[in-house]
């Protein structure tokens, strides 16, 4: 459907408040999901039982397309994970390799599934037709091996975002999960890469950094940075994982938007970290607890600085009670318009804030 009827459809339904379809609304607008951790996941069924699930069908996972399809996912930013210790033993830049042409293999297996997403130029296109487009996210610089080279080596493999660390402090950053925070912020490496990236066209992610770095690549960049999976430590007090009222404000002054992790434990306070996750006394989030994050991120900065990150696949049986696989954005978009949002605010949620920054990373590079 043509973007500008789909627009105006729905424009119609929001005034018909009783009609409103939250899943039409989900197939006929752009949605953005800028962290969804098949390969590493489909790489450890592989390591484990010699294959894994086939995504283009009804699968296990958080992720296959029968879901995507269902809950209106056009493109999802699938993480080439890298465990922290894959720097010390030197891994990392195969693992990357192999996790990006393991997807390749998948789509090139289901072209009538799913395509290679490299360019933000098609992302208008994308509402309303039935092709996933995957976009790839390097969840931990390990990969780039201190080597400015590399930029564009994983530029070119079809890296669009490189999250600087995970849960070790690496040799571009201190991590917020590291007691160990050896370069006070960005390492020299660190503070050299950022504009480097920037030159290239990969967006800066800025998830999983110590306060220091998080500050520092904002101010080193010279494009929007985001938080690909990261959610508000108004409602998790202590927790340095997740983004503080003062971060969040310096993220959108740099035109920036964090992505709201669905995790659990990123949601609320419920659950006590230091006991460790135990199935059979774990309070799940809710919807409502995602909506709450979105709503004091609109409060304290607007509406053009907030997407989704759900971590799908990646935060195990943590997942919020509505939210459970990539078919549930409907019920995402049934809570916001309860909570009075707009059907362009949504919109913007759903994908079209991420859109901007991916088009304003390019242009700059672009132009450079």
């Amino acid at each position: 459907m043509n973007r500008f009827f789909s627009y105006i459809l729905l424009l119609f339904l929001f005034s018909c408040n009783s009609e409103f379809d939250a899943n039409d609304f989900a197939k006929n607008s752009l949605i953005v999901d800028a962290h969804i951790n098949i390969p590493y996941k489909l790489n450890s069924q592989l390591v484990n039982n010699d294959l894994y699930e086939n995504i283009a069908t009804d699968t296990s996972l958080n992720f296959d397309y029968p879901k995507a399809l269902a809950g209106g996912l056009n493109i999802p930013f699938f993480s080439i994970y890298l465990p922290s210790e894959t720097e010390n033993n030197k891994t990392s830049f195969n693992l990357a390799n192999n996790l990006i042409d393991m997807v390749e293999k998948v789509v090139n297996e289901s072209p009538n599934e799913f395509f290679i997403l490299k360019d933000h130029v098609y992302v208008g296109n994308l509402p309303g037709q039935n092709l996933i487009g995957i976009a790839y996210g390097m969840e931990n610089g390990a990969a780039l091996e201190g080597n400015l080279s590399n930029v564009t080596y994983f530029y070119n493999k079809g890296i669009r975002y490189i999250t600087l660390t995970h849960a070790k402090s690496n040799h571009i950053s201190d991590s917020s999960y590291d007691a160990n925070k050896q370069w006070g912020g960005l390492s020299d490496f660190g503070k050299t890469l950022i504009p480097e990236m920037n030159r290239v066209g990969i967006i800066v992610d800025i998830s999983h950094v110590s306060d220091p770095a998080f500050m520092q690549a904002i101010d080193l960049s010279n494009t929007p940075v985001i938080a690909s999976h990261s959610s508000l430590r108004h409602f998790t007090p202590g927790w340095e994982r997740n983004v503080s009222d003062e971060m969040l404000i310096a993220l959108a002054d740099k035109g920036g938007v964090i992505q709201i992790n669905f995790g659990t434990a990123f949601l609320t306070n419920i659950n006590d970290k230091s006991k460790g996750y135990n199935p059979d006394t774990y309070i799940h989030a809710d919807v409502s607890d995602v909506v709450d994050h979105i709503d004091r991120v609109v409060e304290l900065v607007g509406i053009d600085y907030v997407g989704i990150g759900s971590d799908y696949d990646g935060v195990g049986d943590t997942l919020p009670n509505q939210l459970k696989d990539v078919s549930s954005y409907p019920n995402l978009i049934a809570e916001l318009q309860n909570r009075g949002y707009s059907t362009r605010d949504i919109q913007k949620i759903l994908g079209e804030n991420f859109a901007r920054v991916w088009r304003e990373v390019e242009e700059y590079a672009r132009n450079n």
